[in-house]
C-alpha cells in the first residue's frame, strides 16, 4: 500500500513538474534569418529557398520544409528542450493555423538581417515586416485565447532573435558599390548602426508585451565553407577578420542586453552566443563524432546552398552527422542540436 502511494506521489509530482516547465514558457516566438526560418520563404517570390531535396532529408518523414538544414534547426531543439514542442512552424505556412502558432511560431526569413538593405538583396522579408506579422499574430491570438489569456501567453513566451550574419556577408562585404553600406559606413559605424536597429526591435517587442527575450549572437562566420573556399590568399583557412568581426559585434550585442535589462522594467533579456560552442565543434570535431569541418555535406560542399544543392548531386554526402555544415552557409541538424543543447544549459536555463 505504501509502495503504491509512493508511486502515485511520484507520478503526480512529475506531472506537476512538467506542467510547471510548460507554464514557464508556453510558446517560442522567433524572428530573424535562415538560421531560424522554418519555411516562410516558400510563400514569397525569392530564390532564397530550400523547400526541395536534399534539404529536409533527415527531417521527420524526410520532407523538405524550407529549413536550411538536412533536418531540424536550433530553435526546434530549444523549443523541445523547454517542454513546448519539437518543431516551430513558419507563420506563412498555410498548413498551420492559430491553434498551432499559439505554442510557437517563426516569422524569420532566409536572407534577412537587421538592415532593410540586406533583405532587399534577395527580396525577402525585412525585420520590420516580421514585426508586422507578429502584430497580426497577436490579433489572431487574442481572438483565439481571449484578451487576458493572450496577454499572459505573450508575456510568458520566449521571443528569440537570430540575425546579423547576412548584414555583413551578403550586404556590407558582398556589395562594395557606390551608395552601398560600405561606402556609407566604416565597419565600426555599421556595427553600431545594426546594434541600434536591434535595440529598437527589442523595445518594440517589449511595447507589444514581450518580457522574455533572447538576442542571438553571430557564429564564427569566417569558418563557413563558402568563406573558406573563397579565401584563396589564406590557403582556404577560416577568414580571421570575419571571426574577429563576429566576436566584436557579439560584444556590442551583449552590452546592449545588459543596458536594456536596466532600462526596461520587468524584462528578462538574455544574450545567446553560439560563437564559442560552434568554434569548439570546428576545433574539436572528434569530441562530437564529426569528421568534416572544412566543407559541407551538400554537393561539393565548397560553395553550394539553396538551388545549387541539387537533388541528385553525386557528391552529396550520405551521412550528414559526420559533417559540421550541411551546405556552404548552414550547419547540419547535428550541429544545430549541439549548439542548442549548449545554449539551453548556459543561457535558456533561466527560463526552464
Amino acid at each position: 500500500m505504501a509502495y503504491a502511494y509512493f508511486i502515485w506521489f511520484l507520478l503526480n509530482h512529475f506531472v506537476l513538474f512538467v506542467a510547471t516547465i510548460q507554464a514557464k514558457v508556453p510558446a517560442v516566438i522567433v524572428f530573424g534569418d535562415s538560421s531560424v526560418d522554418a519555411g516562410n520563404n516558400n510563400f514569397i517570390p525569392t530564390v532564397a529557398r530550400s523547400n526541395f531535396r536534399p534539404y529536409g532529408r533527415d527531417f521527420t518523414g524526410g520532407h523538405p520544409t524550407g529549413r536550411f538544414s538536412n533536418g531540424r534547426i536550433a530553435t526546434d531543439f530549444l523549443s523541445e528542450a523547454l517542454g513546448v514542442k519539437p518543431t516551430i512552424p513558419a507563420y506563412l505556412d498555410t498548413a498551420y493555423n492559430i491553434s498551432d502558432f499559439a505554442t510557437g511560431v517563426t516569422f524569420a526569413s532566409a536572407g534577412s538581417g537587421y538592415d532593410n538593405a540586406t533583405s532587399d538583396v534577395l527580396s525577402v522579408i525585412p525585420l520590420w515586416k516580421e514585426l508586422e506579422y507578429y502584430r497580426d499574430y497577436q490579433k489572431k491570438l487574442r481572438a483565439y485565447l481571449g484578451e487576458k489569456k493572450a496577454d499572459e501567453r505573450i508575456s510568458e513566451s520566449l521571443h528569440i532573435i537570430s540575425a546579423g550574419t547576412n548584414d555583413f556577408l551578403e550586404n556590407y562585404y558582398a556589395f562594395p558599390r557606390p551608395g552601398g553600406r560600405s561606402s556609407q559606413y566604416n565597419i565600426t559605424e555599421y556595427q553600431n548602426f545594426l546594434v541600434g536597429i536591434a535595440e529598437n526591435f527589442v523595445k518594440n517587442l517589449y511595447a507589444l508585451g514581450a518580457r522574455k527575450i533572447s538576442v542571438g549572437g553571430l557564429p564564427p562566420m569566417g569558418c563557413m565553407p563558402l568563406e573558406r573556399t573563397t579565401n584563396f590568399m589564406g590557403e582556404h583557412l577560416c577568414v580571421e577578420r570575419y571571426n574577429i568581426l563576429a566576436m566584436g559585434f557579439n560584444d556590442k550585442l551583449k552590452k546592449l542586453t545588459i543596458n536594456l535589462n536596466k532600462e526596461l522594467p520587468g524584462v528578462n533579456l538574455v544574450f545567446s552566443n553560439p560563437y564559442y560552442a560552434f568554434m569548439h565543434i570546428l576545433r574539436n570535431p572528434d569530441n562530437y563524432g564529426i569528421e568534416v569541418t572544412e566543407v559541407a555535406c551538400c554537393a561539393t560542399g565548397m560553395f553550394e546552398m539553396g538551388y545549387a544543392c541539387a537533388r541528385n548531386n553525386l557528391f552529396t554526402c550520405t551521412n550528414a552527422d559526420k559533417y559540421a555544415f550541411w551546405d556552404a552557409f548552414h550547419p547540419t541538424q547535428k550541429t544545430n542540436q549541439i549548439i542548442a543543447n549548449y545554449l539551453m544549459k548556459n543561457v535558456f536555463s533561466v527560463f526552464h
